[in-house]
């Protein structure tokens, strides 16, 4: 558009002509994804009773450790229900870009959850069972051990449900921030769980607490560090993230092959949520487009858009003269450049403003 005075009209957001196709895969993702939350609720439920009536019975810290584990993963799955209901609420005039986010809030809470309830605690059975000792009868042990061998199937089962279910997204399925906080909570049990195993059976061979205070140290340490990586992903993701190089790469592409595009000054992507991202392009048009004819070109631009990438819900054109945009800027440079210039040379000169007037001026002498 060189030759013309600087456009800056933002197009409102298009949506991809799909996008009631669109809604009801993701309202069946949604419910698969509930389903798989609701079994490792089920699951964490029965096996926190179970660890804690276990642990109680023989006295065992790793075993408490673990119940402490299945009860911060089970309030989680609270969490992640709470947040595929309300991340499907409607945009409306307070939160135009709709509720997406609302996973990543929750996904941040649930992460906190893990590293108090899970890892402090496992932490503090370590640290008493080395100060006061933990003395466990054979039947203890015994008992302590099948709790733990049914949890493990248990919490093995769900796992398996949750890394189906996300290899059945076509690789995409990590994604989400519930399935992804499920598979973690699961996989991290089925290693707690293994870990305190291996505690017990130690300590019921050498009659030496060290090993089950090392398993529930052991089982917090995991813990901590799930929680951290759960954690800073649910925060880059609020904060606001762009979607990886490669897709807006394809997408500054798809915009640069539209003819009547000349250059493609600036692209801006965020996640608004799991399905749904915002892009914002400056874009400098082909000169000899009249107004009308530049409504046209950034609808048909911003279909095109949002048919390529479906998830780009959320599509603003911002038609600007790049030429002439550059010409002002380098006006602007150059006129700081002189007032600075300027200002450095009535500081430096040789003879004061006040000894030069006193020179002109005989009278003043």
């Amino acid at each position: 558009m060189s030759g013309q005075e600087t456009t800056e009209t933002t197009e409102g957001p298009d949506r991809a002509p799909s996008a009631r196709q669109r809604r009801r895969k993701e309202d069946g993702s949604d419910g698969r994804t509930k389903v798989t939350v609701i079994v490792a609720l089920g699951a964490n439920l029965l096996i926190a009773v179970a660890k804690a009536v276990g642990g109680l019975i023989s006295g065992s810290p790793a075993l408490l450790s673990e119940a402490a584990h299945s009860v911060a993963d089970s309030m989680n799955e609270v969490f992640l229900l709470a947040a595929l209901r309300r991340s499907r609420r409607p945009a409306d005039r307070r939160h135009p870009f709709g509720y997406g986010k609302e996973r990543f809030f929750w996904s941040l809470l649930a992460a906190v959850g893990i590293f108090v309830m899970g890892g402090c605690f496992s932490f503090f059975q370590g640290f008493e069972a080395l100060r006061n000792g933990a003395e466990e009868s054979f039947r203890g042990y015994m008992t302590g051990i099948a709790v733990l061998v049914v949890a493990l199937l248990a919490e093995g089962a769900s796992l398996l449900r949750a890394l189906v279910q996300a290899r059945g997204k076509a690789g995409d399925g990590m994604r989400d921030p519930a399935l992804r906080t499920v598979v973690a909570e699961d996989g991290t049990a089925v290693l707690g769980v293994s870990l305190a195993i291996v505690g017990m059976v130690l300590h019921m061979i050498t009659g030496q607490v060290v090993w089950e205070a090392s398993a529930s140290f052991a089982i917090g340490l995991l813990l901590v560090c799930i929680a951290f990586w759960l954690g800073s992903d649910a925060r880059e993701q609020l904060i606001g993230r762009a979607v990886d190089e490669e897709q807006s790469g394809r997408i500054r592409e798809l915009l640069k092959a539209q003819p009547e595009i000349d250059s493609v000054e600036a692209l801006l992507t965020m996640e608004l949520g799991l399905d749904s991202t915002l892009v914002a392009a400056r874009i400098d048009l082909v000169p000899g487009l009249d107004s009308e004819e530049v409504e046209e070109v950034a609808v048909r631009i911003k279909r095109s858009v949002a048919h390529t990438f479906p998830e780009a819900d959320q599509i603003f054109l911002d038609v600007t003269d790049a030429e002439a945009a550059r010409s002002a800027a380098r006006r602007d440079e150059s006129d700081e450049s002189g007032a600075s210039g300027a200002s450095d040379g009535g500081r430096s000169g040789d003879v004061p403003t006040g000894a030069a007037a006193a020179v002109e001026d005989p009278a003043s002498g």
